[in-house]
């Protein structure tokens, strides 16, 4: 597996993605992660659908809550052909009780714990903490990666109106 440095840091310090870079404009890699039942869920299940994948180190931080949030508040102004996964290393459990305690229904949390399916086939496991940088991808209908956003610092937001723009220009 490909090793990449110099692409995310964690509090200024610069931490090594297990995985390859991702284009645009090129099928997105299938994977395959827990939902808060333990069962199985891949990427392929949402074909028909544009899909936003927002990858975050841990619920319970809070700069992936309050990303959670923001794309929990956004869902309902983008459509029944949207989906929107919030995937972490965190536990299936432990969203499952995250989201109950923040209320967040309209975003489907997974876990990557199990195999790191989504963060090698993304390019986004940090090899030095096995967690996943912070990132926000858009999946055309199709399966395309129609835009893209590995965040420099795993501390800081991402672009929300970027990653949105490009979902209403599909939907």
């Amino acid at each position: 597996m490909s090793e990449r440095s110099n692409v995310v840091t964690m509090k200024g310090n610069p931490l090594t993605l297990v995985g390859p870079e991702i284009k645009l404009g090129v099928a997105a890699p299938d994977f395959t992660v827990l939902d808060n039942g333990l069962q199985p869920v891949s990427l392929s299940s949402f074909r028909g659908k544009v899909v936003v994948l927002s990858a975050v180190p841990s619920l319970d931080t809070p700069v992936c809550d309050a990303q959670t949030r923001r794309f929990n508040q956004e869902a309902s102004a983008l459509g029944e052909n949207v989906v929107i996964l919030t995937i972490s290393m965190d536990l299936p459990f432990a969203q499952k009780r995250w989201c109950g305690a923040a209320g967040v229904d309209r975003v489907q949390t997974l876990s990557d714990h199990r195999d790191a399916s989504f963060g090698q086939a993304f390019g986004l496991l940090i090899k030095e903490l096995r967690l996943l940088a912070r990132a926000v991808y858009v999946v055309d209908a199709e399966g395309k990666v129609a835009y893209g956003q590995i965040v420099g610092e795993v501390t800081q937001e991402p672009d929300y109106d970027a990653a949105l723009d490009a979902v209403k220009a599909l939907a």
